[in-house]
């Protein structure tokens, strides 16, 4: 049954493009890549419910249960931006970088999340508190991921000024990181913050921090295919995503 409703699928949106030869990560599901990461990609592109997006697969002529949405977003989203940061194309190296608050079972858990002047992601990390360590760890986590800036802008927040003092002093091989404190400069990466900011408030939240972890990785993985952030990035922005899984 199950493989007569995908072969209707594939025929009514002429999928014939589809690779049906699967990759290990997806081997044992009954259901084909594409249409894994397709109500995956829907979760992260747009605000819809996992109920939602059940019902939109039915529609396409697939049917699944949320709650198995619901895995596969769970299980696929760090893959997903593990892939993003190998191909990610390189930021410039004067950093704007700022934290927001975001609503986790009731309790504020704090985004921190960076762009360069041209307003492209540096990179973003979810932790439970705002503190030195916190602020250090998502510095590690950028400067690993990308390159050493030369400059980053802050605000007033003593504990980023801090954690840039404590990486500056473990950083041997590099030239310091100027702490620069201009607050229209953070207008970029505050305006930035709107996009996650407007998903949560439509969105229903979220209940556990693991997943508010993951489903937010999924949603910047997506802003940044949509800032053309990627390499080799494709005719559509749904094939780009595609391709962090090819």
């Amino acid at each position: 049954m199950i493989q007569k409703n995908l072969s209707l699928y594939y025929t009514k949106y002429r999928l014939f493009s589809f690779e049906l030869k699967l990759l290990p990560m997806f081997k044992h599901h009954r259901y084909p890549k594409f249409i894994i990461l397709q109500a995956v990609y829907f979760k992260f592109r747009f605000t819809l419910s996992y109920r939602d997006i059940e019902e939109l697969m039915k529609i396409r002529g697939v049917k699944v249960d949320h709650s198995t949405i619901q895995r596969w977003v769970f299980k696929y989203a760090p893959m997903i931006e593990a892939s993003m940061h190998k191909r990610k194309n390189r930021v410039c190296t004067s950093w704007r970088m700022d934290e927001t608050y975001i609503k986790v079972a009731g309790k504020d858990r704090y985004l921190y999340r960076a762009v360069d002047k041209f307003g492209d992601t540096v990179d973003f990390l979810l932790t439970k508190r705002r503190m030195k360590g916190s602020a250090q760890k998502f510095f590690n986590k950028a400067i690993a991921n990308n390159q050493n800036p030369r400059v980053i802008n802050i605000d007033k927040s003593g504990s980023n000024f801090t954690a840039i003092r404590a990486v500056n002093r473990n950083n041997f091989w590099n030239k310091n990181i100027k702490i620069r404190r201009c607050k229209y400069l953070n207008n970029c990466v505050e305006q930035d913050h709107r996009n996650i900011k407007r998903r949560i408030a439509i969105d229903t939240g979220f209940k556990e921090f693991e997943s508010a972890q993951r489903t937010l990785s999924g949603i910047e993985v997506v802003s940044i295919i949509r800032k053309n952030q990627i390499v080799d990035s494709k005719k559509s922005y749904f094939k780009t995503f595609l391709s962090l899984v090819a």
